[in-house]
């Protein structure tokens, strides 16, 4: 089952059994689904609208984008406002995959640098390149491109 129609099983389920947190969350991950498919429309990426690649990109985003808020709700003293935001985060996280260990990341890193044979930092976008292929959604990239700097520079 692809990304789109886990997402809409999962909305329907939320419906049927009257949970309106969750429901509006889901709304808001199929609102952003459908707005990357407006803005694929008439380019040559369009083939099938949204991949699931792309909807990890967007659960991501979403993630941090909440993380980001929470974090300022909580610095401001407003918890209620931050545990609204730390709930959604949990029901975006049902549908991506499991997020890699430090060790595993860490791994991961060693490993892209040796495929692609990188030996300084000029090297780090092709790294990133190679991580972000086959860990979209897996690793959070922003914790990657210091570990590859690190190992680069």
């Amino acid at each position: 089952m692809d990304m789109r129609d886990r997402v809409n099983t999962a909305l329907k389920d939320a419906m049927k059994s009257k949970e309106p947190d969750r429901l509006s969350t889901l709304r808001l991950i199929n609102a952003a689904i459908k707005d990357k498919d407006i803005a694929l429309r008439g380019s040559a990426d369009e083939e099938g609208g949204v991949s699931n690649d792309d909807v990890l990109a967007i659960l991501g985003r979403m993630v941090k984008q909440r993380q980001e808020s929470a974090r300022a709700y909580e610095e401001g003293g407003r918890l209620e406002l931050a545990e609204k935001e730390l709930s959604e985060i949990k029901v975006i996280e049902e549908f991506l995959p499991k997020q890699l260990t430090e060790e595993e990341a860490e791994a991961a890193v060693t490993e892209a640098i040796a495929e692609v044979g990188a030996t300084s930092i000029r090297d780090m976008g092709k790294v990133m390149a190679v991580l972000k292929g086959k860990f979209t959604g897996r690793m959070d990239f922003g914790k990657a491109g210091p570990m590859v700097k690190g190992r680069l520079g």
